[in-house]
């Protein structure tokens, strides 16, 4: 199994260091894809701060650095399962089991580069160092196992064997000191043994059948008193006493626990299979109620045996996989740290410059004393980056609260916060005031107004009292779906709060001028809709003469001849000119019809004026463009000049 224990100068150095931590880590969780098919387990070297992750399925093992990136693949180890680290951090040894002669590789940590192996005639499947010797379980076939050893200080000397029948396969194996614990994997019953391998030949000192079946995973403490097991059946994870293995507490967990690693400062992490439940949970040294707990999406499951601390147990490093059979390793940030939950209850509105009072409370799985202080910090559109206020003290309860009066109007938030320490992670939260603001004075001239086609017309915005912005945008939005709203001017009004520009109209157009607000007056916006006439002009053509009488210009046709009469409009997609005529009589002008024809892309609609013409009357005629009748709405009415025309024989 994995390397769990440290040397007694190491551990005591982790304990000073962690006692002096003051403040929050500077690195968060982080989720990185792998590489990899299945794990076998999972080692972390502290010194060259490198994770070695076994891939059993495609044989090889994924070496990445503390912030979960891959740095190495060491491949051709066909069946590689369980890792152990080296009592000096030098090497890493691998159990391999397939692709060749069963071995144990050696891979120096600080090249991640394999520098020997050893082969063996029985397949190893998990290893443990401890006393000079590499421990390992080994099957030795159909039903039957074992534990061997190596000689780390006789490397040409054979590895020794050690028949046990209490394994029916490969045991799983971790060792701290004298003692070499072992246990059963996937089997039912579930036996466990403890032994002496003081002597260098394992004497086994006690045998049970441990709670529930399908033994995932199991770890010693550092003193080597327990050991924890991580088995699918109870709903925790049960520790035994090693000098007998009779039961000796529980972290509780949940059902389908399937990992368990131990820090060298005896935090310990549980972690298990299951998609609606917390899938790790922390505990302190000694404790049995966790600290902290880690719930990862329904979609995402702890891998077997796929937990492992750094060293100074500042992380925690876990694999998962997915749904679609995607792994990951998680990076966990100062898991030992209980989390910190902060809560703000601002007023939902205020007026501005009006005290208010915040309120909140400040929770934890290991309870903060009464007089912490919390950081307060609040940003408002005078302090966009934020304005540091007095820190506030924590009461008795967990409450707090403190009053402010806000300067500034909009959206002010207060952000509370809890830098944390060494037995709690750092918490945060925010609340947002609405703090009301004046309404400043804004307007925009010409309202209503229609204007000629090509006009230039010039708009000014008159700006109100406000109390540091003075910019005003002013923007023109011609009607009809292919001219965008359009930024015209923008810039501070004068000393009167005007801002001009000038448009030039060609369709009805929608002026507006736009006040971003500032810290004490809201943002307004006030518009100006004003219409545009199209150009028309309608010719006659085919006419014998012009003369100017009955107060006119008349345009004279032999009454075998037909009128052309040819309007040019301002162009538009389908388009139309209504052509109306009139006819006089006694005095009065009467409708004589009308009828719209469609313009070309040139704007260009020309009728001819067909049928039996009679003689002796007067007519007129005149083209319109007619908002919403016209095939378009983009333009105001527009009615064109009236033509006169008349017969004769």
């Amino acid at each position: 199994m994995r390397k769990r224990t440290l040397t007694a100068a190491t551990t005591l150095a982790v304990l000073i260091s962690s006692a002096a931590l003051t403040a929050t880590p500077a690195f968060a969780d982080t989720t990185t894809a792998l590489p990899i098919k299945s794990v076998g387990d999972v080692v972390v070297d502290g010194e060259h701060q490198r994770v070695f992750i076994s891939d059993p399925d495609n044989g090889k093992i994924v070496v990445t650095d503390y912030a979960g990136q891959v740095v190495k693949q060491l491949t051709s180890l066909k069946g590689v399962t369980d890792l152990e680290l080296s009592a000096d951090s030098d090497t890493v040894y691998a159990a391999v089991s397939a692709g060749g002669p069963p071995s144990v590789v050696s891979i120096a940590t600080a090249s991640t580069t394999e520098v020997g192996h050893i082969d063996l005639p029985y397949s190893p499947k998990y290893l443990a160092e401890v006393g000079g010797k590499l421990w390992f379980g080994y099957a030795s076939g159909a039903d039957q196992g074992g534990i061997g050893s190596i000689d780390l200080a006789a490397p040409g000397q054979p590895a020794s064997f050690f028949p046990d029948e209490a394994w029916t396969a490969a045991p799983m194996v971790d060792a701290s000191g004298n003692t070499l614990v072992a246990g059963q994997p996937g089997r039912t019953p579930q036996h466990l043994a403890a032994y002496d391998v003081s002597s260098g030949t394992p004497q086994r000192t006690a045998l049970r059948d441990a709670d529930g079946g399908g033994m995932k995973d199991l770890t010693l403490t550092p003193d080597g008193k327990d050991v924890v097991l991580a088995s699918p059946g109870p709903t925790h994870h049960t520790a035994y006493r090693t000098s007998d293995l009779a039961p000796d507490g529980e972290y509780p967990s949940d059902a389908y626990a399937n990992a368990v690693d131990i820090a060298p400062d005896g935090s310990v992490a549980a972690g298990i299979d299951g998609p609606y439940e917390p899938d790790i949970y922390v505990f302190k040294p000694g404790a049995h109620t966790s600290v902290r707990e880690y719930d990862f999406r329904t979609t995402d499951r702890l891998a077997d045996s796929a937990l492992a601390w750094a060293p100074d147990a500042s992380r925690l490093f876990a694999v998962s996989y997915n749904s679609d059979g995607a792994y990951s390793l998680r990076v966990l940030a100062g898991p030992t740290k209980a989390v910190t939950t902060v809560t703000v209850n601002a007023p939902s509105t205020a007026p501005r410059a009006k005290k208010l009072t915040v309120k909140g409370k400040v929770t934890s799985r290991v309870a903060l004393a009464a007089g912490m202080k919390l950081t307060v910090t609040r940003t408002d559109l005078d302090s966009p980056r934020g304005k540091s206020l007095p820190a506030v003290t924590i009461r008795a309860d967990g409450t707090y609260s403190f009053t402010d009066t806000p300067p500034a109007g909009g959206k002010v938030k207060y952000t509370v916060s809890y830098a944390g320490d060494t037995t709690h992670a750092a918490g945060s939260a925010s609340d947002t005031v609405d703090v009301s603001r004046a309404k400043p004075g804004l307007s925009v001239n010409n309202n209503g107004k229609v204007y000629s086609y090509g006009k230039d017309v010039k708009f000014t915005a008159h700006l109100g009292s406000t109390y540091k912005n003075r910019t005003v945008e002013i923007w023109a939005d011609p009607a009809g779906a292919d001219k965008p709203n359009k930024l015209v001017k923008s810039g501070r009004v004068n000393a009167d709060g005007n801002l001009s520009v000038t448009v030039d109209l060609r369709r009805n157009t929608k002026v507006t001028a736009k006040f971003a607000g500032d810290a004490r007056y809201q943002p307004r916006s006030a518009s100006s809709t004003v219409g545009t006439r199209v150009k028309v002009s309608t010719s006659v053509g085919r006419q014998y003469k012009t003369r100017s009488t009955w107060g006119h210009t008349y345009y004279f046709f032999h009454k075998a001849k037909n009128p052309l009469f040819t309007t040019t409009m301002t162009y538009y997609p389908n388009r139309a000119q209504r052509l109306e005529f009139q006819v006089y009589y006694q005095g009065t002008w009467y409708d004589g019809g009308s009828q719209y024809f469609p313009l070309g892309s040139d704007g260009v609609s020309r009728v001819e004026l067909g049928g039996t013409h009679d003689t002796g009357w007067r007519f007129r005629v005149r083209a319109t463009y007619l908002k919403g009748n016209s095939g378009d709405s983009v333009n105001s009415t527009t009615h064109g000049g009236w033509k006169y025309f008349t017969f004769t024989g």
